[in-house]
């Protein structure tokens, strides 16, 4: 009895030390989560004010900061020239904003497609909901109503959101078997549809030599000319995505463990799975429907998150999310100053660039043990 009673105390014992050693790393875990989410969003905050102070007319950051907090309701300053107030309010903020936007929107839709689709290839692109926002535009542009307005906003962005939404609905319509939305036949259904939109566009182009400039000027992505009413437009579909991606965060973290332990535990995976699709493919469309397609920053900022903060995907959501903000900002700012005589690049190029060799060495630090899984 007393060998008993002695491997219970030691079963006891261990058990102890295990789950005080768990309750550490669950400590560690929200610590680095409650730094790390403070600091990007002190640098998203900077960034915001920095960039509206870059440009081809200088205007002092002092300047800028007095300018946003006058417009904030914070100061009464009357001797601030109306000129640089309105190059700050309405060319610059409304363009930082909007690149903000978009960046929040393709990082956390990437982290979403990742996690529900358990691929780390998958994004809005592999999905094919980036090429059926750019055949939509490429379509209005071809047709040479790309000029043509309605309630305040260029048919382009109508135009792009209905073909990403259309994407989606051929992906998912392609990838139900026997009524199951299936994750390995969603991907292969993205990339089926992807190819075919890729060669509709390629099509377009080759059929009116005109509009080939503007269809690839959106296909590479950009926010020249872009304002409030672009931000305005994306909103509410911004804010929708964001709404089913977040509530459905938990049951990610589930099918994470594949869906038959998920529906162990209670999980409709068909509905979620169905549900983390529309709200991903909501933001990406509110994004692609205002700039154009832009790669890499739905793949690689879940993917640095990941690698910080583990696989919580409502962490994973908010740090992706401010880390796509602070990414999209400083492309954007490349974009327009990079080239001289107020000549402007693409944004989807500047991503591309820095995005395609940063995914490089994560991928070869997974060989050595030192990146993602």
């Amino acid at each position: 009895m007393s060998g008993v009673f002695i491997l219970e105390q030691k079963i006891t014992a261990m058990e102890t030390v295990d789950s005080n050693e768990l309750e550490h790393h669950y400590q560690n875990e929200r610590w680095r989560f409650t730094a790390s989410m403070i600091i990007l969003i002190l640098t998203a905050v900077t960034s915001v004010i920095l960039a509206c102070s870059i440009g081809r007319i200088e205007i002092p950051f002092s300047v800028v900061i007095k300018c946003l907090a006058s417009g904030v309701g914070l100061i009464h300053d009357e001797t601030l020239d109306l000129m640089q107030k309105a190059i700050i309010f309405d060319v610059r903020l409304s363009r930082v904003c909007l690149s903000a936007m978009v960046g929040l929107a393709l990082a956390v839709s990437g982290a979403a497609f990742q996690g529900i689709l358990r691929n780390p290839l998958a994004d809005p692109f592999t999905i094919g909901v980036s090429a059926g926002g750019a055949f939509g535009a490429a379509l209005i542009i071809f047709l040479g109503l790309g000029s043509k307005t309605a309630w305040g906003l260029g048919l382009a962005p109508l135009a792009a959101l209905m073909g990403a939404l259309s994407a989606l609905a051929a992906v998912i319509s392609l990838a139900r078997v026997d009524g199951i939305l299936r994750r390995d036949t969603m991907v292969l259904a993205g990339i089926v549809v992807a190819t075919f939109l890729g060669a509709l566009v390629s099509l377009l182009k080759s059929l009116d030599e005109e509009s080939v400039a503007s269809i690839v000027f959106w296909v590479m992505g950009s926010f020249q000319g872009r304002g409030w009413s672009h931000a305005i437009f994306a909103f509410p579909y911004l804010v929708a995505g964001l709404i089913l991606v977040v509530i459905y965060s938990r049951e990610i973290d589930l099918m994470s463990l594949g869906d038959f332990p998920a529906r162990q535990l209670g999980v409709d995976t068909n509905k979620a799975r169905a549900m983390v699709l529309i709200g991903a493919s909501l933001l990406t469309a509110a994004a692609v429907s205002v700039s154009g397609v832009i790669g890499f920053v739905g793949l690689v900022a879940p993917h640095l998150v990941r690698m910080s903060v583990g696989p919580n995907h409502l962490r994973l959501f908010v740090l992706a999310g401010l880390l796509g903000m602070i990414a999209m900002i400083w492309s954007d700012v490349a974009a327009r100053i990079i080239l001289p005589e107020g000549e402007e690049l693409p944004v989807g190029v500047i991503t591309a660039l820095i995005g395609g060799p940063f995914f490089c060495v994560l991928l070869k630090g997974a060989k050595t043990g030192t990146g993602f899984d």
